[in-house]
């Protein structure tokens, strides 16, 4: 089964939050509501220089994902 790079979750027991899950390596739920990330790989191995810039771009492009993804359910 494939899933999107990006997903986007919720839950009733963190009614404010909003959860956007990257599924692809370095797999990650962010939370919307405070930018706080959960890594689910193990990211310790690599080099540190590339994976700030990767990260950066992902958390960015996670972002971007919700703005998209609110903007056409308001359509």
């Amino acid at each position: 089964m494939s899933f999107p790079k990006f997903l986007v979750a919720d839950n009733t027991d963190s009614l404010d939050a909003i959860f956007i899950v990257h599924t692809e390596f370095p797999a990650f739920i962010l939370n919307l509501e405070n930018d706080e990330v959960k890594w689910l790989d193990d990211i310790s191995d690599e080099n540190q220089g590339d994976l700030t810039k990767t990260l950066e771009s992902l958390i960015s492009e996670a972002e971007d994902f919700y703005q998209r993804e609110v903007d056409r359910y308001n359509l």
